[in-house]
Order: C-alpha cells, then structure tokens, then sequence
C-alpha cells in the first residue's frame, strides 16, 4: 500500500505523468508550443477526466455530455493528451506527433471543428470562460424546458491567469454570478506565472474576494494533491452557485530548473531539462509511448460513463414522442416545417401594407414572426433592448428563479454578451441573438470573429448603424464598422433598406447554418421600397435591381437608409434623361457567393458606377472599379439632427447625380 502521507498514489502520478510525458514530447518535438500548463495542470485534468466529468469517447457529441473549455487555450496538449489516452477516435498518437503542424488536428491552440472532444476555439484568453457562461445559460434553459431526465450536466472550465486578467472575465464572472448558474466551475490555475514573469509584476488581485463579490463559492486546493481536488469538484458539483476551485500549480511541475518560472511558459523544454524532468518524474518510457497498463487504465476511463449515457438514451426514447421529436430537432439545428412559407405570408403582408418604419422597428417586427415560430430563438441586449428592439411578446426574462425565459439581460457588457451567445451556440438546442449599437461592435469584435471562425449559427442585431443615429454624435456614429466587419471572413454582414428586405435577412440569418450574421439596423424611419410581391428572398442575392431597367447606362449602389437617397437620384436622372438603375446590396458577402452570369447580368451595359452608404468607401471599391464614384464619409461625424448631418456630409441625392453625370 502506498504512503498515506503521499499526495497522490504510484497509479494516480502514472496517469498524470502520462499527460506530461506526452505534452512535453509533442513540444519538444514541434519546437514550439506551452508544456508549463500541461505539466502544471495533469493532477486537474486526471481526476476531472478520470474521475467526475460525464462523457462518452465513443458519442462524442452526446447531447448530456458535460462540457470541458480549456480557456487557457495556449496549455492545448494538456487537452490533446487527454483527449489520445481517453480514447477519442479522431486523437490518434500520430496526431500528437504532429502537434502544430500543417493538416493536424492538434493546432497551437484548441479549435472546435478540429476534433471531437474540443468544445469551443480558445486562442484568446478570456473566451473559453465568456462561452463557457453561454454554455451553462444554455443547459440550463434546455433543462427547464425538456426536464433533468434529458439535460442534467455541467460545464467545467480551466483557466489561468491571463483569463483572469482579460476584461471579458469580469464580464463573465459577474453574469454567471447574477445569474446563479450552479452548473458551472471554474478551475484557477494558480500558478503566480505569465509570459513575463511573476504574476505580481502587473496584477495584485484578490480573485477569491474577487469571485465571492460576485455571488461564487470559491474553494483553494493544492492542485497536485488528486484526492483533495476530487473532493473540491464534487463539492463544486453540489453548490446553488457558480464555484471557483482556486488550485495552486507549479507551472512545468516536475521539470527541475525551469518548474516555478516562466521559462517553462512557452517555449520546449530543451533536450537537457527533458530527460531531467522525465527522470525526477519516473518516466521511463520512450518518448510517445505510454506502457500499456497505464493507458488501459485511461481507457477505461473513457468508458467510464457509457452506462449513464445508455440509461439516457432509453430515458429519451421512452420520453413523449413530441417532447422527444423537439428535442431532437433543436438539438440537430433543424428548422421546423413551414418556416418558409409563415415568413413569406409575413412579407406578403409587409408589401401589402407599405410601413414606414425604422429597419430596427421593422426587426422586431421579424422576430415577432420568428419567435412565434421558433422556440429555440434566446435574444437579448446589452442593455439598450428599447433601442435595440429585441423583444417581442414571446420573450420574458431568463432569470436565476426563473429559466424558462427566452430573453437575455445582458447589461452592459458588449464582449460577454457576444461570447455568451457563441457558447449558447455550441452548446445546441438554440439560436441566439443578441443586440447593441453597431458602433460597439468594438467592444464584441473579438467574440464576433470566433463565431465566425467557429461557423456559428449567431445572429447580432446592430441597431444605430450610422450618421442617422443623429445628436448622440462622433462617439456613437459608426462610419468605419460596416468595413472592419466586411473584413471579416465567413461573416454575413446585412444592412436592409426597408421592412422587406429587413425580414429577408433575418430569413437569412436563421437559415444559415454554417455563418453568423450581422443585422445592421436604422434608427431613423425609412420608406418602404419593395412594393411589389416575390416569393424569392431577393435579399439572398446580396445585390439586386431595386429601381430602374436593365440595361441602363448607371448602375447605383446603395445600402440601408441610403438606397431610398439613391432612388431619388434615379429618378432625378431620368428627368434629366439619364438612364440609372439603382442596385440595392443588403450583402456583399452575398453577391459574391453569386453565379459570375448574375452578377455580369446585372451590370450588363452600365457604364458609370456610383455608390452611396453613409460609411467609409473602403470596402465599394472592388465593385466600383477605378473609375467608379462613392459618396459618403470621409471621416467620423458630428452631433446634430440626422437630416442636417446628411446634407452636411454630402449624402445626398445631387451628389449621386453629380457623380454619375462626371461619368457619363
């Protein structure tokens, strides 16, 4: 028998050691990578793993499945190395030979897609633990609307400093704080060391005082001590509040001159303090083989929760047959059927009726439409719902008493909001949106990106999407946004010019499955342009003829509350004897997706090219080509009524005539 006074038995060092061994060699191996944490954190992970995570290596995707998010993304063996010893199919041994390079599934940082067992992308510190908040909102909706017996699991989280450091965590932590989300864990690796050196060279924060001001239960643990970690996890398990388990590590545990320093942070061992730290560990095996008793032993680990999942699997197959038929729709991301046609007798209404409304009206005007339709829709804002317009009828708050609610508070708090909604997303079962000002995408553009990169269902609703804004001024007016967002790849970025076309992307948006959107909305009200029925989603174009002929000698492009500017200048010019077409382009993204014949088709014989959009004129020139003209801004706006700054700014229907005239 072993030691009592021992932290941890022979077999509990063997299967972290197993961890270690495998983390230092692929980094070793690579010349590039992080073996600190996965040295520092092995303990952590071996129990979590081993002993109290609920999951199945051979159903990866098992909806009940607890989810792990390694927010210190950087650590990614120690999450590769778990994921090759418990026995997940795609995490082959030749894939953590391969760390970090060309084609392998084990990037320099975790990416979903990649492999199963990876939850979500985690280059950025911070993000794991704001999607993490996402994922728990989520199980615990999913829970109070299909009951404990389908959804009863918990989201765990490792973090290091850095997270804790990033701004997006106070977001976070207070949310999931507000919100009692008692499924949720978060494991401090408390090891004192950044990229730079100590932690005290640049922070002093108390984050137990921390956490606990914010409604957590926090518990400090030796993180190298197996037993006492299992005890704080279970306890973790048991709370009515979110907990923190501060676990104290030593950073590239065992290596015997850099363990402790931030020498160990990101960079190899080096081929000297490798055989040292395999020999003061007891490693006495080749480099990436890891003696058969010790993997069976993770093995079997793997397995470990097959059980739960084939008691869950007959507890869902003798659930209702609606109850059940839902839950397996919602989870596969499946619409239901007739959405399509519901959203066409929506818009055969809108044409019928004209309304002059503001596109953020007329979005809200949609999603009373979609909520109806879809249960699985969970919005919010952050904090400006009544200029956002994000609720409808059907959505009452989602509140620590009460979490049948399909409406978000998020506060102000921009970045969570964003990464929250990418965790609700990749956790299944809904669809979020969530709204701000389109000029505080500067504050979410990190999360945006993520979702993007992560292909994720996530819809934002960016209200206040220029000058029309008016007297709030330079500060809320974005002029270079629909730019940087355009920038973005694998982001529908939509500005709608009226109720049609503002149903029509929001059509979009939710049918998409593999790319989030951006709803850039008006605060000003704008006149119904699409006064004519079509069953087609004209808005699915990207860029189609909105007024005028075929054929015409001016094509004019437009956007938002600028294509009814561009229709005024139309028909200026046919008084003038000029022929113009105007070319309403709710998505670049989209047109470019178009057959090169729509697109030639729709600017066969024009010869001179105008665009107007009350931005930056970066993003047009590709479709203006050298000689085109854009009108609009040149640089940030101004405070005043928004009529008074589009004449001021030169928005105007002249300056389109005017530039097709120097053309023509």
């Amino acid at each position: 028998m072993e030691d009592p006074a021992m932290p941890n038995t022979k077999t509990q060092n063997d299967l972290a050691n197993a961890i270690r061994s495998l983390s230092m060699d692929a980094v070793e191996k690579a010349n590039s990578g992080h073996p600190g944490l996965p040295m520092g954190c092995a303990d952590i992970a071996t129990v979590l793993f081993t002993k109290v995570m609920k999951f199945d290596p051979s159903q990866p995707w098992w909806a009940d499945r607890d989810r792990f998010v390694l927010s210190a993304g950087h650590g990614s063996m120690l999450l590769y190395s778990s994921l090759y010893l418990l026995g997940y199919e795609d995490m082959t041994i030749e894939q953590i030979r391969n760390f970090r390079q060309l084609g392998s599934k084990t990037a320099g940082h975790p990416e979903y897609h990649f492999a199963p067992g990876i939850e979500t992308t985690t280059g950025p510190l911070g993000q794991g633990l704001g999607n993490a908040v996402g994922m728990a909102i989520a199980e615990a909706k999913l829970s109070a609307e299909f009951g404990a017996d389908l959804v009863d699991h918990h989201t765990w989280v490792l973090a290091g400093d850095g997270c804790l450091m990033e701004g997006i965590a106070q977001e976070a932590i207070s949310l999931a704080g507000h919100l009692k989300l008692n499924k949720l864990t978060v494991i401090w690796d408390n090891n004192d060391i950044t990229i730079d050196g100590s932690v005290s060279n640049a922070d002093s924060t108390d984050q137990i005082a921390r956490f606990k001001a914010v409604g957590w239960n926090t518990i400090e643990v030796d993180g190298h001590d197996q037993d006492a970690l299992e005890k704080a996890l279970l306890t973790a398990k048991a709370s009515d509040r979110p907990t923190l388990i501060a676990a104290k590590t030593t950073i590239g545990f065992g290596a015997p001159n850099k363990a402790g320093s931030h020498a160990v942070h990101g960079s190899p061992l080096g081929k000297d303090e490798l055989a040292a730290a395999k020999a003061q560990l007891g490693i006495d095996y080749p480099a990436f083989e890891i003696p058969a008793a010790i993997l069976e032993s993770w093995r079997a680990a793997g397995t470990r929760s097959a059980n739960a999942r084939g008691a869950w699997e007959g507890r869902l197959a003798a659930a209702d047959a609606s109850l059940r038929s839902e839950f397996e729709r919602r989870m596969e991301g499946k619409l239901p059927e007739g959405f399509a046609e519901a959203i066409n007798e929506a818009k055969r209404k809108l044409v019928a009726d004209k309304p002059k409304v503001a596109t953020r009206k007329a979005g809200q005007m949609a999603l009373e439409v979609i909520n109806g339709l879809l249960p699985e829709t969970i919005g919010g804002s952050a904090d400006l719902t009544g200029s956002n317009l994000t609720n409808t009828s059907h959505t009452k708050p989602f509140t620590a008493t009460d979490r049948l609610g399909r409406y978000m508070r998020y506060g102000i708090r921009e970045h969570e909001m964003a990464a929250a909604m990418n965790g609700i997303a990749l956790h299944g079962g809904f669809l979020p949106y969530g709204g701000t000002f389109l000029v505080f995408t500067d504050y979410a553009r990190p999360s945006i990106r993520l979702s993007a990169l992560m292909e994720q269902r996530v819809v934002y609703v960016m209200t206040h999407d220029s000058i029309g804004l008016g007297e709030d001024g330079p500060t809320h007016q974005p002029v270079e946004h629909l730019t940087a967002l355009r920038a973005i790849p694998n982001l529908l970025v939509m500005r709608p010019a009226d109720a049609v076309e503002t149903l029509e992307c929001w059509q979009i948006a939710v049918e998409s499955s593999d790319a989030p959107a951006i709803l850039a909305l008006s605060r000003q009200n704008l006149p119904a342009l699409r006064i004519t029925d079509s069953s087609e989603n004209l808005s699915a174009r990207g860029a189609y003829r909105i007024a005028g002929e075929a054929g015409a000698a001016a094509a004019i492009f437009a956007t938002g509350s600028e294509v009814a500017i561009a229709v005024e200048a139309q028909k200026t010019l046919a008084e003038q004897g000029m022929s113009a077409q105007v070319i309403s382009v709710p998505s670049m993204e989209l047109f470019a997706r178009q057959p090169q014949s729509y697109r030639d088709d729709l600017l066969a014989g024009v010869k001179a090219r105008v665009a107007i959009e009350a931005g930056l004129g970066m993003s047009w020139w590709k479709l203006l080509g050298d000689k085109g003209r854009f009108v609009g801004m040149e640089g940030f706006g101004a405070s005043a009524p928004a009529e008074a700054l589009y004449a001021h700014f030169g928005i105007t229907a002249q300056h389109v005539v005017e530039a097709v005239t120097a053309q023509l």
